[in-house]
């Protein structure tokens, strides 16, 4: 992939920048999303933030091959300590599991007080962010659902906001199963949500046939149960 083609996930995660901003892209990896807005004007400057020392290296290499230093600020840190208060008004986090991109938010809280916007790309436990962003007064704004080389990912935008918003009207199972599945994706169920919590269901119903001979097989398999039921109605029409 070179720094004007993005893969879908991060060309879908880059659809939810807005024009003019000023961006952080923490675990930047190779600074394709920073490098990919500014090439295309959309974005005014970017921090591009990364932990390990390959991929940081791989970022300030692409950076300066295309004469962007001083635009693209690539920086060697942890989550956002990267960035100074104030100095962004996007936060982008994708590729990371959904526990710790809810802990370099939670790190890095103080920096969160001047961003817009939130664009969150798990690679699992979506709940967890969902969770942290009404615990942390941001209201989820939109989401997306995509399929690229037989993975699925989802991907999260919210701003400051009203955090109970999506969640309206719903009475506690509602609730429960709005911040699992999401509540925007709940109301499209489209064909690529479907299919990932179809195989979810799949998986738990193979660990209720591993639970024959466990002892705490009554408490685990209602739990289960109760899991595939909830998903189960998810997808349903």
């Amino acid at each position: 992939m070179n720094e004007h083609q993005l893969s879908k996930r991060l060309a879908e995660v880059a659809s939810l920048v807005p024009a003019g901003s000023r961006l952080a892209d923490i675990g930047t990896d190779h600074a394709y999303l920073p490098v990919h807005l500014l090439i295309q004007g959309k974005i005014c400057t970017a921090v591009a933030g990364e932990i390990n020392e390959g991929p940081y290296q791989s970022a300030v290499n692409q950076v300066e091959k295309l004469g962007l230093k001083g635009v693209v600020d690539v920086r060697k840190g942890n989550g956002l300590e990267v960035i100074r208060d104030g100095e962004v008004d996007v936060i982008a986090i994708a590729g990371m599991g959904g526990a710790l991109i809810c802990q370099i938010l939670e790190e890095g809280i103080e920096k969160l007080s001047k961003v817009k916007r939130l664009i969150l790309q798990p690679n699992m436990a979506e709940h967890l962010i969902r969770q942290w962003l009404i615990d942390h007064h941001w209201e989820l704004k939109e989401e997306k659902v995509i399929e690229e080389d037989h993975k699925i990912y989802e991907i999260l935008m919210a701003e400051p906001g009203d955090p109970e918003k999506p969640y309206l009207g719903l009475d506690e199972m509602e609730r429960k199963k709005a911040i699992l599945l999401g509540p925007f994706l709940l109301q499209e169920k489209s064909k690529v949500f479907k299919k990932k919590w179809s195989a979810e269901i799949e998986k738990k119903k193979k660990i209720l046939l591993s639970l024959q001979n466990a002892e705490d097989k009554g408490v685990r398999e209602q739990e289960i149960q109760s899991e595939i039921k909830l998903l189960e109605e998810g997808i349903q029409e």
